[in-house]
């Protein structure tokens, strides 16, 4: 079974990506989704987060705001959130790459955008980089609700460059010049994997 890694900054393209590959038949584990649902009401990353962060849940679910204001600026506690919550991801990872196994997949994708800053590179066969110019980037990022600047730099400063995913990667998607020619390529790349 191969694995792709998908990865890219915020606002890169990876949702269409991960739309694209579903239709292809590609099964996709999203990292972001995992997370949320560890964070949601029942999670296991619940209780952990309450404990380190005190406000941060409410109603039984973590509060992501609340949250995001304890951790921003402040590295240390960026890395004890991280501490619990990323071994939790790879244990979802490792449960959907099981599952892919027994059902006898040939392909699956892994979109996890911070792969190359959390050294993933090495779970994966090849990686797949999605990427659009920085104005498009930041277009597409501020469009969405509750966005700010700052917010955008907070995030960008945590993300490895564009140009080194780029350098990186095994394969690169251009997104930014139109949706159609992006997914054009993911079927391309697609095809060549399979054969």
């Amino acid at each position: 079974m191969i694995v792709l890694g998908l990865t890219g900054g915020i606002g890169m393209g990876k949702s269409t990506a991960t739309t694209t590959l579903r239709r292809l038949g590609v099964r996709v584990f999203d990292a972001d989704a995992a997370v949320h649902q560890l964070q949601g009401k029942g999670g296991r990353a619940v209780r952990p987060i309450g404990e380190v962060f005190p406000g941060t849940v409410v109603d039984g679910r973590v509060d992501r705001e609340a949250l995001r204001r304890a951790v921003l600026g402040n590295p240390e506690a960026m890395k004890r959130l991280e501490a619990i919550v990323w071994p939790l991801v790879r244990m979802e990872e490792r449960r959907f790459l099981d599952r892919a196994r027994r059902d006898g997949q040939r392909i699956v994708a892994l979109d996890i955008p911070l792969l190359f800053e959390t050294r993933g590179e090495g779970r994966v066969d090849r990686v797949l980089v999605v990427s659009a110019p920085a104005s498009v980037q930041r277009i597409r990022v501020l469009r969405r609700p509750g966005m700010t600047e700052e917010r955008l730099a907070s995030i960008r400063a945590r993300q490895m460059p564009d140009r080194e995913k780029r350098r990186r990667a095994d394969h690169v998607v251009f997104t930014g010049l139109s949706r159609r020619f992006a997914q054009a390529a993911i079927h391309r790349l697609v095809r060549s994997l399979l054969k």
